[in-house]
């Protein structure tokens, strides 16, 4: 059986369902380009990405890789930054690291480390993973994901890329960890104040992970401070990451400590080398008081602590894998650049489908967008797979399909013509544009419609 996706609801979420329901039939009836409420990039789309081996083999190789920044290094946007060190007045940037294994049970807390929603095999493709707070993906990223960032109101490729690529999520979910921890001192407080807050020291990470699902405490909708009384008093037993214990009853961080130390176990092995990592003791009088609720103020400066012991420190991964080997040499091609649609006919012939193929390696990641309202497409983003991956059992792969439809209230004549623009992010060449020509009798309805007749 697949694994489930056991982010953390929000006590906001069956509130929220209504609404969103409603929003979504609305904004089903218009296309991109119209202004609506805030709402996810894509919606009411959802765009399609790759999973990848139940093993994880794949995303634990990028996530190592990423962890050095070697997986996106010649792309600000996704690159890992230089990482701070030092006491609360004297920072200075370092050399970019993560510890892998904490990314990794970061994206296992998140999203039971999958790419593409629960009903979507592994080594297949359908539609991605998109949490009802706009989270995407392995990573749950959600920064800059929200809103679509492209023009006329369109999703950006770099949020295709993060919907849909596991290697672009993963990367940016571990800039967006880095920079979490770059906003000591002046956002959250400092772990490691007696170890130069080294990053290579697991438990240095404890306020940056704390502050990648929220830096929140309590009156917060959800709260992860561990002092909160909400929680059980400490000591608390250790969270198993086994499904047998609620996740509501921990606060976050420690979530990840104990996916961390307990990893999930498919085809008789690990998902990753079990790490075990230590949290802050609240009976010690030190720790406990720095994390006291009386301390608990912006900007958080008397909640500084030393590291927890006994403190592991962190190598760099092995054999990490390349860039080029990761992400492969993917290549760009359609299977037409015009196409027609009648709309008087029955049928498939009231769409249009084009093929998008990948004529090389990896995962190529595709884009469509127009200015044309009437064109609507589905999906509007998705992926080509290349033939060194495996992936069978879905009409999504090995090529991407894009279906286009029309909505009759916005076409502007019987005979009409719009342009749908194909991109690639990582295919390289151009852009392609595919025309679509659209035949239809009307017959006028109530003023400003018109409807294809029959």
């Amino acid at each position: 059986m697949r694994d489930r996706v056991t982010r953390r609801a929000s006590r906001r979420a069956f509130a929220l369902l209504g609404a969103c329901m409603l929003v979504a039939a609305v904004a089903l009836l218009a296309p991109w380009g119209t202004p609506r409420a805030e709402a996810c990039a894509f919606d009411p789309w959802q765009p399609n990405a790759y999973e990848a081996d139940q093993q994880r083999t794949k995303y634990n190789a990028a996530i190592d890789a990423a962890s050095v920044n070697r997986l996106l290094p010649g792309d600000a946007f996704f690159a890992l930054p230089p990482i701070e060190r030092g006491t609360r007045a004297n920072r200075v940037a370092g050399a970019p690291f993560i510890p892998a294994a904490l990314l990794k049970a970061i994206a296992w807390t998140e999203s039971t480390m999958t790419q593409a929603a629960r009903a979507v095999p592994f080594d297949s493709a359908g539609p991605a993973q998109i949490s009802f707070d706009c989270g995407h993906g392995i990573m749950q990223v959600t920064t800059g994901m929200t809103t679509p960032l492209g023009t006329d109101g369109t999703p950006s490729a770099r949020q295709a890329s993060i919907a849909t690529h596991f290697a672009y999520n993963i990367a940016r979910g571990a800039q967006i960890l880095a920079e979490k921890w770059n906003a000591a001192p002046d956002q959250i407080p400092v772990a490691g104040i007696d170890t130069n807050s080294d990053p290579a020291i697991l438990e240095n990470w404890y306020f940056a992970v704390w502050a990648y699902n929220g830096f929140t405490g309590p009156g917060a909708n959800i709260s992860n401070h561990p002092a909160d009384p909400q929680f059980a008093a400490w000591p608390r037993p250790a969270f198993t990451c086994d499904g047998t214990q609620s996740r509501n009853r921990y606060p976050y961080q420690e979530l990840v400590w104990g996916c961390m130390a307990r990893p999930e176990v498919r085809n008789g092995a690990p998902i990753w080398p079990a790490q075990p990592a230590t949290l802050p003791d609240l009976t010690n009088q030190v720790m406990a008081r720095a994390l006291s609720m009386t301390n608990w103020s912006y900007p958080y400066s008397n909640m500084d602590i030393p590291t927890p012991q006994p403190a592991h420190l962190i190598q760099p991964p092995a054999n990490i894998q390349s860039s080029a080997q990761l992400l492969g040499a993917p290549i760009f091609q359609t299977s037409a650049q015009r196409i027609t649609i009648n709309m008087n006919a029955t049928g498939a012939a009231q769409k249009g489908t084009v093929r998008i193929r990948n004529g090389g390696t990896g995962v190529l990641t595709w884009i469509a967008t127009t200015s044309d309202r009437f064109l609507v497409m589905s999906p509007p983003a998705g992926v080509a797979i290349g033939n060194d991956l495996k992936c069978v059992g879905s009409d999504a792969c090995p090529d991407g399909t894009l279906t286009i439809t029309i909505n009759p209230t916005l076409l502007p004549a019987s005979r009409a013509s719009g342009t749908i623009r194909l991109s690639s992010p990582n295919g390289g060449g151009q852009a392609i544009d595919i025309v679509v020509d659209v035949s239809a009798e009307f017959s006028i309805g109530a003023p400003g419609t018109s409807r294809a007749t029959p």
